[in-house]
C-alpha cells in the first residue's frame, strides 16, 4: 500500500453503492472504515437513494449514496484504502456492473487529475451517471472554489438519463 501523504488536506469526493445484504449497515461500516483511517476525515454526506441497476439489470435495486472527505492521502493511496474496505465487506468482482456487497468510487480530488489504469480522475463515468450526481450534487462544498465543479454537476443533474429510477431511500422501521 502507497502510504505516502501530502502536508496539506485535500478535499475529495466519493460514491457509495451496494445492492447485497443489508444495504444501509454496509454503507455506514464503510463510511465508519474510511473514517478511523489515518488521514481521512468524512466532512459530508449525502441523502441515500434507492436506484435500479445499470449496465447488468438482473440484480436487485441498489442503495446510493455520496460524501466528502478530507485528506492527506495521495490520491492512489486513498483508492488503495477504499479497495481494501470493499475487500473487508465482501466485494467480489465477477460480473462487471453486477451486484455487490459495497462500491466506493472516488469521483474527484482536489487539484489532482489524471488518467491511467489504475486511476482516472475526475471519474470518467460520472457524468452518465444520476445515481452518482444526485447524492454529489448535495455534498460539494458551495466554499470550496473548483473551477466550476459545482456548476458542472448541477448542469449534469440536470442533462443525466435515468432520473426517473432515483428516489429518495427512507428504511421501513
Amino acid at each position: 500500500m502507497n502510504t505516502h501523504s501530502t502536508s496539506e488536506a485535500s478535499e475529495a469526493y466519493i460514491a457509495l453503492g451496494a445492492n447485497l445484504g443489508n444495504r444501509e449497515e454496509t454503507l455506514k461500516e464503510a463510511l465508519h472504515r474510511l473514517d478511523q483511517r489515518e488521514g481521512i476525515d468524512i466532512l459530508r454526506c449525502s441523502n441515500i437513494y434507492e436506484t435500479e441497476p445499470v449496465g447488468y439489470l438482473d440484480q436487485p435495486q441498489f442503495l446510493n449514496m455520496a460524501a466528502a472527505l478530507r485528506t492527506t492521502l495521495e490520491p492512489e493511496a486513498l483508492l488503495q484504502v477504499m479497495l481494501e474496505i470493499e475487500a473487508q465487506l465482501g466485494r467480489v468482482r465477477d460480473i462487471r456492473y453486477g451486484p455487490r456487497t459495497v462500491d466506493l468510487d472516488l469521483l474527484w480530488y482536489e487539484g489532482y487529475s489524471s488518467d491511467n489504469p489504475e486511476l482516472t480522475l475526475p471519474h470518467p463515468r460520472m457524468r452518465e451517471r444520476a445515481f452518482v450526481l444526485f447524492p454529489l450534487q448535495e455534498v460539494v462544498s458551495p466554499e470550496l472554489e473548483i473551477s466550476g465543479f459545482r456548476e458542472w454537476v448541477a448542469a449534469a443533474v440536470e442533462d443525466v438519463d435515468g432520473k426517473e429510477g432515483i428516489r429518495l431511500w427512507t428504511p421501513n422501521e
